[in-house]
């Protein structure tokens, strides 16, 4: 039987919380700090801030082939490896063995995946943006999919709390489709960025490059966690970061969970059902296979969290089957697996800009520019697409053209060498991608993984919309860098697939309709109140923005509601 960590097992508790992300470590956060004993249960093996991230400290020379896979690493990650970035030496750790955990595509899907304790929450890209009554509304306003029950005013209390706990970086804009919220201060432009920013200012209506807001804590304000201090500007985020600059939960709300005395986390815990007794009409708990001895559980709760990621989450209601729910926990509409989304990117241009050759810059910032999204706003209407997108990129020093290019020797070969090349600026777009109720995932029982449960299979595109959309995402990059003054400029439209962006959403819908959608307002599975969905599963679109933050929001929201809820006597 696997390590157990913190409090003891038991077999029933107040709370049960599936999953260690950012959704997870949110709920168990608010649950155990309302008194709720919660067992949290994770399918992957423990990590521990600071004693687990192997690579941190290292530098590129400390790795074979300068962090790149070898071809051994590649055949055990062959659909990790498609993003180009998350098998490096020092990142595959975090990411799975797809031969160990096979999944099945009708259509190419990049389904990027990391099982251990703290999830994806280390090694995210960090961008955290509000999502405004523009996105809240646009389903309804264009008679897609179905409308959200809520609007920004009641999520607004909530992305207040989560920003204030785990420490924003950004500027105030007062622009109306990307709402401010509680920054620490920005990160700076580098001296191209800056110029960028003018220029696009002096030449383009409504259009803003700012820095990304990312979860790193800069300032001097102090932040809750783990030791949590401010950004050193390494930029080697995605292996964990000893000095809990940006936010993950276990750095941040896991051990705040931890401090209550109130959670018991179980790592190595494979959740495969959800338990429904008809009689109440309620969960009574959840079924767990150990993944290392495969030995088969039980645990019992009051209200149960689904919080394992948009895939997971919904592949647990699917296989969540009884006399009641025969196409799974919560499926009476139908839509439990559909409308799934992400964020289509690999599309934009770069450039190089001149004139800014004595100056460079200090550290490795963690982030770049970002430019809000200015399309299909106000008057800004667009014939060939609805919906929007963003850019994020920035500028960089790097390349060595001169030296290639003049073939030089001599002294002139050896100053060029150690010095910076040119600057490089590159805009990248980030598009929103409608929830077609057609891009959906099905379980397959005849392909069994090694614990005996059903593989995922995906079916999912994206349509007329997103393409017309990547044509102006493209051009308008172009266009932004030829107006800053930029030569050589490449467009480029790179090949997507969806799940690429990371940011797969919607597989089980919030709405007001039971038959239109599986959770209501709260994420509460509308026919099992006491099952709340409050990962990317739950979204009804998507707007164009990184959605973490929003997870967040509304799981800090869902469980405080879980809690009333409880001492009501209404679940």
């Amino acid at each position: 039987m696997s390590k157990f960590y913190y409090n003891e097992e038991q077999e029933s508790y107040d709370a049960i919380v599936v999953g260690t992300g950012i959704s997870g470590g949110w709920a168990a956060k608010e649950l155990c700090e309302n008194g709720l004993k919660t067992l949290v249960l994770e399918r992957g093996r423990m990590v521990k801030h600071r004693d687990d991230y192997p690579t941190a400290n290292l530098d590129t020379w400390d790795f074979p082939h300068a962090r790149q896979p070898s071809q051994e690493d590649i055949a055990k990650q062959e659909k990790q490896n498609r993003t180009g970035y998350t098998t490096r030496a020092d990142s595959k750790h975090w990411f799975v063995n797809d031969l160990e955990h096979p999944y099945n595509e009708t259509k190419r899907f990049d389904w990027m995946r990391g099982y251990h304790v703290g999830g994806r929450s280390i090694m995210w890209g960090r961008h955290s943006y509000r999502w405004s009554d523009i996105d809240f509304e646009a389903n309804k306003k264009e008679g897609i999919a179905v409308d959200w029950p809520v609007r920004y005013k009641d999520i607004a209390p909530w992305y207040d709390k989560v920003e204030s706990y785990i420490g924003i970086s950004g500027e105030l804009l007062g622009l109306p489709q990307l709402p401010d919220g509680q920054f620490t201060p920005m990160m700076p432009l580098n001296c191209v960025e800056d110029h960028v920013k003018g220029k696009v200012a002096e030449h383009f209506d409504g259009r803003v490059v700012t820095a990304g807001r990312v979860a790193h804590i800069t300032g001097d304000k102090k932040f809750e966690g783990d030791g949590r201090s401010k950004c050193q500007f390494r930029n080697r985020c995605i292996r964990g970061c000893p000095f809990g600059a940006y936010f993950s939960s276990v750095s941040s709300t896991l051990p705040a969970a931890e401090a209550t005395g109130n959670m018991t986390l179980r790592p190595d815990s494979i959740v495969h059902e959800v338990m429904y007794d008809p009689n109440t009409k309620k969960a009574t708990g959840v079924k767990v296979i150990d993944r290392v001895t495969k030995e088969e559980f039980e645990f019992k709760a009051k209200v149960i969290f689904l919080c394992a990621s948009a895939i997971a989450s919904t592949s647990i209601l699917m296989q969540s089957k009884s006399d009641r729910f025969e196409n799974g926990l919560g499926n009476d509409s139908g839509e439990l697996g559909h409308n799934i989304m992400d964020h289509h990117f690999q599309v934009g241009a770069r450039g190089k800009v001149d004139g800014y050759d004595d100056k460079y810059y200090k550290g490795r910032k963690p982030n770049g520019i970002y430019v809000p999204r200015f399309r299909n706003v106000g008057s800004n209407t667009m014939k060939d697409f609805t919906r929007g997108y963003g850019y994020q990129g920035g500028a960089t020093r790097g390349d060595y053209e001169d030296m290639v290019a003049e073939a030089s020797f001599g002294k002139d070969y050896k100053e060029t060498i150690l010095g910076p090349g040119g600057w490089n600026m590159n805009m990248l777009a980030f598009g929103e991608i409608l929830p077609y109720h057609d891009n959906k995932m099905t379980l397959d029982y005849n392909k069994l993984d090694q614990w005996g449960l059903p593989t995922v299979t995906f079916d999912a595109e994206i349509k007329q919309n997103e393409l017309n959309m990547r044509k102006d995402m493209m051009d308008q990059a172009v266009q932004m860098l030829e107006k800053s003054g930029a030569r050589d400029i490449e467009p480029y439209d790179n090949p997507y697939a969806i799940g690429l962006g990371i940011h797969e959403m919607g597989t089980a819908r919030m709405g007001s309709n039971p038959k239109t959608s599986v959770v209501n307002e709260f994420n509460q599975v509308h026919a099992c109140k006491n099952v709340y969905v409050t990962d990317g599963a739950f979204m009804s679109s998507a707007a164009c923005v990184n959605p973490s933050l929003t997870y967040m929001a509304f799981t800090a929201r869902a469980a405080n509601h879980a809690v009333q809820e409880l001492k009501k006597g209404n679940i």
